[in-house]
């Protein structure tokens, strides 16, 4: 499962991709990075620094059918504040991710979304 890390204002943040296969949709997650534990399996390399929290953003977007609109859901039984700039780099990477599974999509292959 890939993902992207960000840093703003000292914390962390992590957007995470994987296939949600209950909501035949590919999920773009937005979670507070935690720090990678030091030694372990979990860091294989020594160049990574944070690892996804629990998210607490998810979009799901649908890759089998593009008259499905992609949704955002969230997840936090705790008020949180999500700067400006870390939610427009969420959406920008939902929005990648909305134009790779229409791509794929066209072409036949919505299994290549990503």
């Amino acid at each position: 499962m890939p993902w992207d890390l960000r840093e703003h204002a000292g914390r962390h943040y992590a957007v995470l991709f994987h296939y949600a296969l209950p909501d035949d949709a590919w999920a773009v997650e937005l979670s507070e990075a935690v720090p990678a534990p030091v030694t372990g399996t979990e860091n294989s390399h020594a160049a990574v620094t944070h690892l996804p929290g629990a998210a607490f953003l998810a979009a799901l977007v649908p890759d089998e059918d593009p008259s499905l609109q992609p949704t955002v859901r969230v997840y936090s039984p705790d008020e949180r504040v999500v700067p400006y700039e870390v939610m427009r780099w969420f959406m920008e990477q939902v929005a990648d991710q909305v134009e790779r599974c229409r791509i794929a999509f066209e072409q036949g292959e919505p299994e290549a979304a990503e």
